[in-house]
């Protein structure tokens, strides 16, 4: 009953059991060593009628939160990975983030929230965008959250080069009641962002970066860099000021990063936590104990799994994402907002199933098999 024929990329199909291990025991206590959020995703509603709005199955998503805390983490509220720009609107959006700081409220829960332009919906000027800004800022840090400013679509459509960011950031910096953080998200994951910074060289990008920070540094608390390029954000992390933390969100080369070197290291704030929300957690704790080669043990293994989830073209690695919380009882069908779901092939949903029981991400290896079984089927695979 465990057996499964799954397709490979050379067109082939074969048999194959999960003979992986199960995911360690994470500590529910927040690491000590290192600051670490998952980027949580979003749980569609199926029955619901089509509307104005996402529709959202709001038990199941507030559930899975409180797993991604009982696994030692913070949540990472309304960013890319719940959709937002892909089918997660402001309306919606903004009913998740008062949900969810109700949610941290009562249970203690750590939780930063993104704070976009996404309720823009035309033409837009460098003041508009401030101004939207402005008021998401004011929403979330009302309900509670530290304030990730996200990457605008709508500044990089309309800004003429680096003095148009400074000016934008130097702005929405200035109106911020304490510490926040800047999300450098790149084109990989949206190619809207591309030149964002006003620079389409990264390097160029993150020495402009780097210069803000130092200037606004009494309240940037930190940047999350999400560029895929771990030399590219080594570098930046040590040109940051002191009191300016680099999280990464490089979703390839994250144990290296996090673990660190002699002259420092990254925290975390990253979306492929939400799947190996487990394996992250012990992970973690491994390190608070001085483990650094434990840790990597946990780590290491779930990175192939990463590179696939996040392969090109990356901005659709929402489907792995919610395919894994599928497979492990997090959500009781494989739809998505807007029918993101489509959006990957069958033989990649199968390799993303192969790569998590190898890393260990599998509690229930029966329960992945039943239900990746009825997806197999509706894609002709015998």
């Amino acid at each position: 009953m465990t057996a499964l024929t799954l397709p490979a990329r050379d067109g082939s199909l074969e048999r194959w059991s999960p003979s992986g291990p199960r995911p360690p025991l994470p500590s529910a206590k927040p690491p000590a060593s290192r600051i670490a959020y998952a980027a949580a995703h979003v749980v569609a509603d199926p029955l619901a009628e089509t509307g104005d709005s996402a529709a959202v199955d709001w038990e199941a998503t507030l559930a899975f939160r409180h797993h991604l805390w009982s696994c030692g983490l913070g949540v990472a509220e309304a960013m890319d990975t719940a959709q937002r720009g892909m089918g997660l609107d402001w309306t919606a959006t903004r009913e998740l983030i008062r949900r969810t700081g109700a949610e941290a409220r009562a249970s203690g829960g750590r939780w930063v929230a993104g704070v976009g332009t996404d309720q823009l919906t035309g033409p837009s000027t460098v003041d508009d965008v401030v101004a939207a800004w402005l008021a998401q800022l004011e929403l979330v840090t009302a309900a509670g959250a530290v304030p990730v400013l996200m990457a605008s679509r709508a500044l990089a459509a309309v800004a003429t080069g680096p003095a148009d960011y400074r000016g934008a950031y130097g702005k929405l910096l200035a109106a911020a009641d304490g510490p926040v953080l800047l999300h450098w998200l790149g084109e990989q994951f949206d190619p809207a962002l591309a030149g964002y910074w006003g620079h389409h060289d990264v390097r160029a990008a993150a020495r402009e970066l780097a210069e803000l920070c130092a200037e606004h540094s009494a309240v940037v608390g930190g940047v999350k860099v999400s560029v895929l390029d771990a030399r590219v954000e080594t570098w930046f992390r040590r040109a940051l000021p002191d009191g300016v933390a680099c999280y990464t969100g490089d979703d390839f080369h994250y144990p290296e990063l996090i673990a660190g070197d002699e002259r420092g290291h990254s925290e975390a704030l990253l979306g492929i936590f939400d799947p190996i929300a487990s394996v992250a957690g012990a992970a973690l704790g491994r390190l608070d104990a001085g483990d650094t080669a434990g840790f990597r043990a946990l780590l290491d293994p779930t990175v192939p799994l990463a590179e696939e989830i996040f392969r090109a073209p990356t901005r659709f690695y929402k489907v792995g994402v919610v395919l894994l919380a599928y497979l492990t009882g997090h959500q009781r069908h494989f739809r998505m907002v807007a029918g993101l779901e489509s959006a990957r092939s069958i033989t990649h949903l199968a390799q993303v199933l192969r790569l998590a029981d190898a890393a260990g991400v599998l509690a229930d290896p029966e329960l992945a098999v039943a239900r990746m079984r009825p997806l197999l089927a509706a894609a002709g695979v015998p």
